[in-house]
């Protein structure tokens, strides 16, 4: 007996060990059929099977590539939007390709109005031709500061939006505005969605319908990629290809969702950046296809924006970079990719001599009384904390940013107001302060991840693109010190927020330290919808008698981000610890594999 159990037992553990071969065997020539897409000789279900794989990836791709190009054209797109708002007056685009809607009428009335009653004729559009891909830009005039405004066209095209306050008032001494960059229509790709949905302007829309009417934001400062001509291909560098890219964007349902409070009523302000161009570019505004990519630019963005520096040092017809007031703060928006040289060089320049000249001036220019902040926008990063492509943003213009870096200190200590750098262009956020040297800060003041003093930086994006799970951003010296990094998200934006409360400042000669009035910006940072990040910076408003010693340090108010991505620096330490077990792991997978291919052949 004890032999028979034994003989069974060995016979029932042979065929286990065979089934199992025979299962490895068949997961093996399955794992291969599938990835070489090659046919099997085993199995004519695995080739099927692999075959129609193929297939699906393959029609995949043609819809996220055509779809949205053949059955959405563009060419009809009828639309108008908001630009550039000031106490009394409001830039309107339009686009109407339709020649039976000529000539097109302009009109406007006060919300607080019946739609039947009155309206004001502002003008009428005669013609709309090729010349501007069928678009105007008018200006709306006589307006009454603090107003909300509805807008009708005769082509049924309506909007709204709400005039800046009066500078001076008590309104101006409060400002609520977005910033973001970087859209891309259904990307991430979803095989469900229309093919022209942009979820990250849905998530404003959201955003902006939920908070009180008293923090409704101004405008959006969207700092560049509104399109991307080269991504995930380029179908051409022309004229009429980089206009299709606006049309597209323009064309999708998601500036209409929802109804009552859609963003296509928000006022958009742009910046320039590569991917409206081609990608890291740099080779100035005559090279192809720099003149092709300026004209849908020009017409569908630059004719809506802020008028141009008083002193742009430059022809207005090549002056791309923007000044304008507006409540307690001054902004500067940049160009960064028109008059840039190659970075890295001696001489390298990322803004121009004349633009460079216009911020300089602007930097050293008093402001009104009640203004308390100047805002500088980019389309990159000031900050070098990102070790990819570092010299496609300022990284590569170093000597051009000390020079900008020491007038907006000297700015901060001799005109009395407070600096605040903003910039997109890296589909993560990023937060940085830049100390003044003057200040002589101890060392623990220079910590990573630390709130304090500085000039500090904001750089948000997605809207709505993707994220890159490998973590690139980190500090390296005492000039660039990380504030807050926060990669994750597919859609990301920053509500920033500008009012007046009681402060304290430990930097004021005061011994009791009290709070003082402060006008306070707090920066929120939106991810996929969320809140998740709030941090605030203060400018006292000295009493008299009172000097400060320095503008006091930020503060983190809120901090509920979640990282779940590949730290750069974590993945080159463990990388030697690493490739041992690697290679020795795949070199066993590999001769097992081997092995089994062997006794499959000598089977067959």
């Amino acid at each position: 007996m004890d032999s028979a159990d034994g003989s069974k037992s060995a016979i029932d553990s042979f065929r286990k060990r065979v089934k199992s071969t025979r299962e490895d065997e068949s997961s093996s020539s399955f794992l291969k059929t599938l990835l070489t897409g090659l046919p099997s000789r085993k199995s004519k279900v695995f080739t099927l099977v692999t075959a129609g794989v193929n297939v699906l990836l393959a029609l995949l791709t043609l819809d996220f590539l055509f779809r949205g190009m053949i059955f959405y054209p563009t060419s009809g797109l009828a639309f108008s939007r908001i630009g550039y708002v000031s106490p009394t007056t409001a830039k309107l685009l339009v686009r109407e390709p339709d020649r039976a809607q000529l000539p097109l009428v302009v009109y406007f009335q006060e919300a607080s109005k019946q739609p039947n009653e009155s309206w004001t004729e502002e003008g009428i559009i005669y013609a709309l031709d090729d010349t501007t891909d069928y678009t105007y830009t008018i200006t709306l005039k006589n307006l009454k500061p603090s107003t909300q405004y509805r807008y009708s066209l005769s082509n049924n095209k309506t909007g709204s939006f709400i005039t800046a306050p009066t500078p001076g008032s008590r309104a101006a001494s409060r400002l609520s505005f977005l910033t973001s960059s970087c859209i891309k229509p259904n990307f991430p790709y979803n095989p469900f969605s229309h093919p022209l949905r942009i979820p990250g302007i849905e998530y404003v829309s959201e955003t902006v319908a939920k908070l009180p009417s008293i923090f409704r934001p101004s405008f959006m400062m969207f700092l560049g990629d509104f399109i991307y001509i080269d991504v995930p291909m380029r179908f051409g560098s022309s004229q009429s290809h980089y206009r299709s890219e606006y049309r597209r964007v323009y064309s999708s349902p998601s500036w209409n969702v929802p109804e009552d409070n859609p963003a296509i009523d928000l006022p958009w302000l742009h910046t320039l950046d590569d991917h409206e161009i081609s990608n890291d570019w740099s080779k100035g505004n005559t090279t192809p296809p720099y003149p092709a990519a300026a004209d849908p630019y020009a017409h569908y963005h630059v004719s809506a924006n802020p008028p141009i520096p008083p002193s742009p040092f430059a022809s207005p017809e090549n002056t791309t970079y923007f000044s304008f007031i507006q409540g307690p703060a001054s902004f500067f928006m940049l160009d960064t990719r028109t008059y840039r040289s190659e970075p890295a060089q001696p001489n390298s320049t990322i803004l121009g001599s004349a633009q460079l000249q216009s911020l300089l001036a602007y930097l050293a220019r008093p402001e009104p009384a009640d203004v308390k902040w100047k805002i500088v926008a980019s389309s990159v990063p000031f900050t070098k904390n990102w070790h990819v492509g570092t010299t496609d943003t300022w990284g590569g213009f170093l000597n051009e940013r000390r020079i900008v870096f020491e007038a907006m200190w000297r700015a901060e200590r001799e005109l009395g107001i407070r600096i605040v750098l903003l910039s997109g262009d890296r589909h993560e956020f990023g937060a940085t302060r830049f100390p003044d040297p003057a200040l002589d800060l101890k060392p623990d003041d220079l910590l990573p991840d630390t709130a304090g003093d500085g000039l500090h930086e904001f750089s948000v994006g997605p809207l709505s693109m993707f994220y890159l799970p490998i973590r690139t951003y980190y500090q390296t010296d005492d000039e660039d010190v990380t504030v807050k990094y926060a990669p994750d998200g597919n859609s990301k934006f920053g509500l920033i927020d500008i009012d007046i409360y009681d402060e304290d400042n430990p930097n004021l000669d005061d011994p009791t330290n009290a709070p003082v009035p402060s006008s306070v910006l707090t920066y929120s940072l939106y991810v996929d919808g969320e809140v998740v990040w709030k941090y605030r910076l203060a400018v006292p408003l000295h009493p008299p008698g009172y000097a400060p010693l320095k503008l006091p340090p930020g503060r983190v108010l809120l901090d509920n981000t979640v990282s779940s991505g590949w730290g750069l620096q974590e993945a080159i330490g463990q990388f030697e610890e690493n490739l041992g077990w690697l290679r020795d792991n795949i070199r066993e997978k590999w001769w097992t594999f081997l092995e089994k291919e062997r006794k499959a052949e000598r089977v067959d």
